[in-house]
């Protein structure tokens, strides 16, 4: 088994309802161990046309899975949530990302694992930093445009 970390996040409809349908399916995916939950953050958007602000979290998962059959199981998921990719980081439903997979290095042109953009967006770091601080430095003055959401994940 190997462990992998999954960015979560979603700002169209019932946004807590959206992440919380990415971890419950990803726990009932075979091959896919959920380990931790992040606390939810609730972060502006980064790039992309006006919209509303996300929630996001990482999944910590063990798994006997290759990158890419993670990637497989990412897209269904959003799927399942009906996500729409009509403009590049335009509004979603749900969005679910590799950011690492211990061990492995990926670079093909649809799947980058670690996610290249994950170190400069505060929206994957604080929550990484929740599930495994050993992986994240935590900035001496925080990280800045996010703050912790009202709402939780039920880990499974």
């Amino acid at each position: 088994m190997t462990r992998a970390y999954l960015g979560v996040g979603s700002n169209l409809g019932d946004r807590a309802a959206n992440l919380q349908l990415a971890v419950d399916a990803l726990a009932n995916e075979s091959g896919i161990e959920v380990v931790a939950v992040s606390p939810v953050y609730e972060t502006e958007p980064v790039g992309g046309p006006p919209q509303d602000d996300f929630f996001n979290a990482v999944v910590m998962v063990e798994t006997d899975r290759t990158p890419r059959d993670l990637l497989g199981v990412c897209a269904s998921i959003e799927h399942a949530a009906h996500r729409v990719r009509e403009e590049r980081w335009g509004p979603r439903t749900l969005d679910v990302d590799i950011l690492l997979v211990d061990g492995t290095d990926v670079d093909e042109p649809d799947l980058q694992v670690p996610h290249p953009r994950m170190h400069e967006r505060a929206f994957v770091l604080a929550p990484l930093h929740d599930v495994a601080p050993e992986l994240v430095e935590r900035p001496a003055v925080g990280w800045s445009g996010i703050r912790r959401a009202s709402v939780a994940l039920r880990a499974p």
